[in-house]
């Protein structure tokens, strides 16, 4: 009979990196060892929106329509983790409204524990609007941008 161990250094990890994105809930898988860590209660300042598919985000203006993540354009964000717009502090972003992007074509980076993951185009086109901020927590399915 398999005995249950729970890795208390990986919770303890995992807690840290919640308290520093400022992330609800994220969970982390290897071989065998799996752990998901959440927080209840959080307060928030910020009111959350949904859209018909029930994933939510803050909006970032109030003139701003909600993003529905099947938008045929959107790039969605595929793990939890922190957005990063440019690949160094004070560089030039990767992308902005207006430009012209190819198919692979890195769009940002997303860090999440502490490796930096390229979020590359889907596809070719015209990228017509910016969901996040730079430096903004992002979670699995989030709408990121607008590729059309």
């Amino acid at each position: 009979m398999a005995k249950n161990f729970i890795n208390g250094d990986a919770v303890r990890q995992l807690a840290a990196l919640l308290d520093e994105t400022g992330l609800t809930e994220i969970e982390y898988e290897t071989g065998t060892f799996r752990v998901r860590v959440g927080r209840q209660g959080v307060a928030a300042s910020v009111p959350v929106v949904s859209n018909a598919l029930g994933a939510s985000a803050t909006p970032s203006t109030p003139a701003s329509p909600p993003v529905d993540v099947a938008h045929p354009g959107a790039v969605t964000s595929p793990m939890v983790g922190t957005v990063y717009t440019a690949p160094e502090p004070g560089t030039p972003d990767f992308v902005k409204i207006g430009d012209e992007v190819s198919e692979g074509q890195t769009l940002l980076l997303i860090e999440a524990m502490k490796t930096f993951n390229e979020i590359r185009s889907p596809r070719a086109g015209t990228l017509t609007r910016v969901l996040i901020e730079n430096e903004q927590p992002v979670e699995y399915g989030d709408p990121l941008l607008i590729v059309e």
